[in-house]
């Protein structure tokens, strides 16, 4: 077991490294950059994301200047640019980092992220690691809540379904479950905000933010009301299609284990169904919704939660992740990117180490890696 966890441990930082450079790649070609937008805000032009003309490159993100363009060579790289001081451009350049050449700037990246030193957003004036600090409480607000109550809901209603294969209840809740999938969740969340948070009918629930105002102030049990009453309805949104993947996947692999000869012998020897289904059935079953488990923590958190924090107005991850990328805010893209990628390889093992302890016939360290 040890060497496993230090096999795979290892191995995370090949992964993360060519994570890394894969993106940094990408990002040189992508048209636009800090430097175009400085440009752009300064033309009033600005519309959250600059585009440079012609091919975009390494450091100076544009197409380099002809030859005989005189002063003007440095700001032909930029649209919008000419008529600027070189020399303020350059200076541009320098507070970007993009006075170096691509390959050192990525290594000094590189050697800063293996010390968690993520460095300042170009345009919050603030560290990548305080940002994320500042909106990690709404995605995790969100993420755990929302993750709990699907595996709460759809494990049981899963094991449910497979007792009961082909009955009433088997069908029923199987339209309701694939209705509900088909539902954008941004839809239904603009639904019940027409519903329930004074739309056009009722005013039951707030549309802004995760506490009221004064919520330092009230007592403990006021303060917990508060935060779910602000929950309510992000969660139902995010919560209708969440149910539908891990309740169809339940269903199936209890489906699958109770087919089985093992599941039979079991009942010939004189036990109850309760014992079969969940001394016997429940962790051979289990075994593949565990192995979902690490893409649907990561979902939780980083993923589909862009549009719901946008409608109810909560500053989270998403959001930020999502402005970043409008604005080439590359410390934050790539900051964000790294924990992330992190966070996601360790849930990989935390899952792997689960699948051992579910079934201890499993043995990783027989295996390669």
């Amino acid at each position: 077991m040890t060497a496993y966890i230090a096999r795979r441990v290892l191995l995370m930082f090949p992964t993360l490294l060519g994570i890394l450079l894969v993106s940094f790649v990408v990002v040189q070609f992508a048209p636009g950059g800090p430097v175009e937008r400085v440009i752009a805000q300064m033309s009033g032009a600005d519309t959250g994301a600059s585009r440079a003309s012609g091919s975009s490159s390494g450091g100076d993100f544009g197409s380099r200047a002809q030859p005989g363009a005189g002063a003007d060579a440095v700001n032909s790289k930029y649209r919008g640019a000419q008529g600027l001081d070189p020399a303020f451009i350059k200076n541009l350049e320098k507070q970007f980092g993009f006075d170096k050449p691509a390959p050192e700037r990525f290594l000094l990246m590189v050697w800063n992220y293996a010390r968690f030193d993520f460095g300042k957003s170009y345009f919050r004036d603030t560290s990548v690691v305080q940002l994320i600090k500042e909106k990690l409480p709404v995605s995790m607000s969100l993420g755990i809540w929302m993750m709990l109550i699907s595996y709460t809901i759809s494990i049981p209603l899963g094991i449910r379904k497979a007792v009961h294969d082909g009955t009433k209840f088997d069908t029923w809740t199987s339209a309701i479950i694939i209705i509900g999938f088909a539902i954008p969740g941004f839809l239904f969340a603009i639904l019940l905000i027409i519903l329930f948070a004074g739309g056009s009918f009722w005013s039951i629930f707030p549309l802004r933010g995760l506490t009221s105002d004064g919520w330092s102030q009230m007592p403990w049990y006021r303060q917990i009301a508060d935060y779910f009453w602000h929950l309510t309805l992000p969660l139902v949104a995010m919560g209708l299609s969440a149910f539908a993947t891990t309740t169809l996947l339940t269903k199936n692999s209890f489906l699958d284990e109770i087919r089985k000869q093992y599941v039979m012998t079991a009942r010939a020897k004189g036990c109850t169904e309760r014992q079969v289904l969940y001394g016997h059935v429940f962790r051979n079953a289990m075994l593949i919704v565990i192995a979902g488990f690490p893409g649907a923590f990561i979902g939780a958190f980083f993923s589909g939660a862009l549009l719901i924090e946008t409608i109810f107005s909560l500053d989270g991850l998403g959001l930020l992740g999502f402005e970043s990328v409008l604005n080439r805010d590359y410390p934050v893209v790539f900051g964000t990117l790294f924990i992330f990628s992190l966070m996601g390889l360790v849930v990989g093992l935390v899952s792997d180490l689960a699948y051992m302890w579910v079934d201890p016939r499993i043995d990783f360290e027989a295996r390669e890696v």
